[in-house]
């Protein structure tokens, strides 16, 4: 069953229905301000922090699910009937209604009685605010005399405590009023020096600032009592919960359209203009107005719109495909781009299920989703990776997660974690393969963001891995620390008391819990430091981290493999997790995954007989599950994985972030089919006539799905913000299509499905565009062995760095065997 369609010419998804299984979502900004905005206009704005400087309130696991958002009322004067266009919060009856999602705006249209009001939510480039234009028409035979009415709910800047310090919040609300526009200045008095502002294009009839004034007592959103009575109360907030409404009266002659523009904005204003007048509580508004006036105009904001268009053109068109596969085509050339550039700037902070409040930016997520979206704007990239490392401790060990405001590294959730700082290493290698900057590798970056502390980046890659090393069980796997990318095996808690945090109590001392996962990520991110090692002409020290890489790869075959798969780990107890020996819990996805693709098991078959076991004990029809069998009672020896349900989490999900693992597995070991089947069996695009099941945005990956143990398998749940979108972008364009940045050019290696005869695709890559053309004889499986650049012969696969501006045309022959 769908909800809707694709219009892959206009790059929007369309939703023609409001009761969608869940909000299905799209985020509003890429730079410093951003929005979260359902199809039924729930959501909410903040500026940089989701926590820190959030603008607006949302009630997250409410009753409906999502109730809290961008409203507007929309009220027949002669009648009394009134509406909401986006069908929330009032749920009246729409004689239309249409939603339309695109690349970082949406649209939400619809009609009642014989008026259509159709709102376009976006974000200007360069700009701290956002922009709501709607256009209100009349398709009535008659006049129409309406009142439109909009309305945001203010939150008090930090989220964490406006959800929660209820005795101090309900009497620090403050607001000004002044030409018609809506200032939020709560704590603005004392030590901030920013403030919020709403603002309308339109003469008002009247405002309102306070909530339970515009409401009413014992209303909620869906009956707000100025609209209900068709006139605002002028209400002014002190203390309570302040809010902003303005109320606009539209006459409109049959087929009249009106365009009516609203911003919302955050700004800042110097520490020492404060006030205007010095000396006073008025709010200085010298510096904003200009902005606020430029805004309202309806030529800047079809200026604004055209321009973020143009720069998401611009964006995408660095990597387009045409391929047998549509599903394919849309989510490279749009929709897992697209969502490869929200997890960039969201990480795992602010989506509906992750609240903006507890979580952060992740030192591993950040580094992952590097991968994907580096090619976008590798500028970006580039400051991310010194943000991150300047996280780092001198021991090479980090913070879990900082805080995007402060840039500082989060003590609630301290370090331990002992797979974040390879991701280091292995975030700077994709780095370095997409854009050649080596420059990169000399910057001071410090430690812990102290002063003085800077050393070069390229010692933090060195500590990464040293910190491995010096952190060795006693079959010489890497120590698990608190956990390593599954953060829900916790095999030295040992929690028994209700609430405590699995991944930061540590009941036990004294233990060597080992991680295979980790063993085989070590392998990996030594090969890839090897190779950065050689750029710089340390030649021994190259010599070096291969040898580490070689004996890593021995002790995981020694002590890792288990007769048919990888081990998962050893417990406290110095017990394998992950083994036949196991009565659950017997194979792990992750170790198949990351040793294959560190290259452990390819040159004695352990590899292929891994993956085999993967296609028998963990696939689904819905995606590979993370292990089998469920976990069907608690275990504290292992912590929060068996705490779920079977089927879901990390208890036997789907994790859908290691599917993309196996699949790059799968090419490395020439199976091209299997590695397409996989990605298809969890491609959003495909899963789109599946979505009474899959109930997540079809548009999008999910972080997870439930397993076949789950009474709901193939559900969705907490889409957006995974590291599924980095992963699946580099299994797809990287492996199966095979065009894959390396150090020292392009490499051009597809592993296609043997029913493709072939594909196109055109590729930015350090400032020359590669036209490329695979093809390939139906049926046949096999790889390139040669290309035709610019109709000359290249033995091999690797494409040389072409010159900057240049257009390189790739031929490129797959020839084999037929299936």
């Amino acid at each position: 069953m769908r909800f809707g369609h694709f219009d892959d010419a206009r790059r929007e998804y369309v939703i023609d229905r409001p009761d969608t299984p869940l909000p299905w979502i799209n985020y509003l900004g890429s730079e410093a301000y951003f929005g979260l905005v359902s199809n039924t206009a729930g959501g909410y704005s903040f500026y940089r922090d989701a926590r820190l400087r959030r603008l607006t309130r949302y009630r997250y696991n409410n009753a409906p699910f999502d109730l809290g958002g961008r409203y507007l009322y929309v009220r027949d004067d002669a009648t009394g009937d009134y509406w909401t266009p986006s069908w929330q919060p009032t749920q009246r009856d729409l004689d239309e209604y249409e939603c339309r999602h695109g690349l970082s705006y949406t649209t939400i249209a619809s009609a009642r009685g014989g008026i259509r009001a159709e709102t376009l939510f976006f974000v200007p480039l360069g700009e701290t605010l956002e922009v709501w234009r709607v256009r209100v028409t009349n398709e009535r035979d008659t006049a129409a005399d309406l009142s439109l009415f909009s309305s945001v709910e203010f939150c008090l800047w930090d989220a964490q405590d406006d959800a929660t310090n209820f005795q101090r919040n309900f009497s620090t609300g403050q607001v000004e009023v002044a030409d018609g526009v809506i200032y939020h200045k709560t704590e603005y008095r004392e030590r901030r020096d920013h403030f919020a502002y709403f603002a309308c294009s339109e003469p008002l009839a009247g405002f309102d600032t306070q909530r339970d004034t515009f409401l009413g007592a014992y209303r909620g959103w869906d009956r707000p009592a100025a609209v209900e009575r068709g006139a605002a109360f002028d209400s002014v907030a002190h203390g309570w919960a302040p809010m902003g409404s303005h109320h606009v009266k539209l006459a409109l002659e049959p087929g009249e359209t009106r365009e009516v523009v609203f911003v919302l904005g955050y700004a800042e204003n110097p520490r020492a203009e404060k006030f205007d007048p010095p000396g006073s509580q008025t709010l200085n508004k010298r510096h904003v107005r200009p902005t606020i006036e430029r805004w309202l105009r309806p030529e800047t904001v079809a200026e604004g719109f055209a321009a973020l268009g143009a720069h998401w053109e611009r964006l995408l068109g660095g990597f387009q495909v045409a391929t047998p596969d549509t599903d394919t085509d849309r989510m490279v050339n749009i929709w897992n781009a697209y969502q490869c550039m929200v997890t960039f700037n969201m990480s795992r902070s602010a989506s509906f299920y992750e609240s903006g409040i507890g979580r952060g930016m992740g030192f591993r997520d950040s580094n992952q989703d590097l991968v994907g979206f580096v090619h976008i704007i590798p500028e970006r990239a580039r400051e991310r990776i010194l943000d991150i490392a300047a996280t780092q401790m001198d021991t090479g060990g980090a913070y879990h997660q900082y805080q995007p405001l402060t840039k500082r590294g989060n003590n609630d959730i301290g370090q331990g974690f002992n797979d974040d700082p390879l991701w280091l290493i292995l975030g700077v290698a994709a780095y370095l393969k997409e854009t050649g900057d080596t420059s990169i590798l000399d910057e001071p970056v410090p430690f812990d963001n102290v002063p003085g502390s800077e050393v070069p980046l390229y010692e933090h890659l060195r500590r990464s891995l040293n910190y491995t090393r010096e952190r060795l069980g006693p079959h010489g796997l890497p120590l698990i620390g608190r956990a390593d990318w599954n953060d829900c095996l916790n095999l030295n808690c040992f929690s028994d008391t209700p609430g405590e945090p699995f991944q930061t109590t540590e009941n036990a001392t004294g233990g060597s819990a080992e991680s295979v996962f980790i063993a085989g990520q070590f392998v990996l991110a030594a090969k890839e430091l090897a190779g950065i090692a050689d750029l710089r002409g340390l030649g021994d020290e190259a010599a070096e981290y291969r040898a580490a890489a070689e004996k890593m790869t021995g002790t995981v075959t020694e002590h890792g493999w288990d007769g048919g798969w990888f081990r998962r780990a050893y417990d406290f107890h110095g017990r394998p997790v992950g083994s036949g020996e196991n009565d659950e819990g017997q194979i792990f996805i992750e170790p198949q995954g990351m040793c294959v693709l560190g290259g452990v098991g390819l040159d004695d078959g352990l590899a292929v007989r891994a993956l085999d076991s993967v296609a028998e004990r963990l696939a689904t029809p819905h995606g590979i599950v993370l292990q089998q069998p469920a976990y069907s009672d608690y275990r504290i020896e292992l912590g929060e994985i068996s705490s779920y349900p079977p089927g879901y989490k990390e208890n036997a999900g789907i994790f859908c972030h290691t599917n993309p693992w196996i699949m790059i597995a799968e090419t490395m070991v020439g199976n091209g089919d299997r590695a397409f089947d996989y990605y298809r069996r969890i491609n959003p695009s495909v899963r789109e006539a599946i979505s009474e099941v899959h109930r997540c945005e079809p548009y999008v990956y999910p972080q997870m799905i439930a397993g076949r143990d789950a009474p709901t398998h193939g559900e969705a749940k907490n889409s957006w913000l995974t590291g599924t979108a980095a992963w699946n972008f580099v299994a797809i364009t990287q492996w199966i299509l095979g065009i894959r940045p390396e150090l020292t050019g392009l490499r051009i290696d597809p592993v296609l499905p043997a029913a493709w005869s072939g594909f196109r695709a055109t590729r930015a890559y350090r400032g020359a565009t590669y036209e490329i053309t695979v093809q390939k004889p139906a049926g046949v499986t096999g790889r390139v062995t040669h290309l035709l650049v610019d109709g000359e012969r290249v033995d091999g696969t690797l494409l040389p760095v072409a010159p900057a501006g240049a257009v390189v045309r790739v031929e490129a022959v797959v020839t084999g065997p037929a299936d």
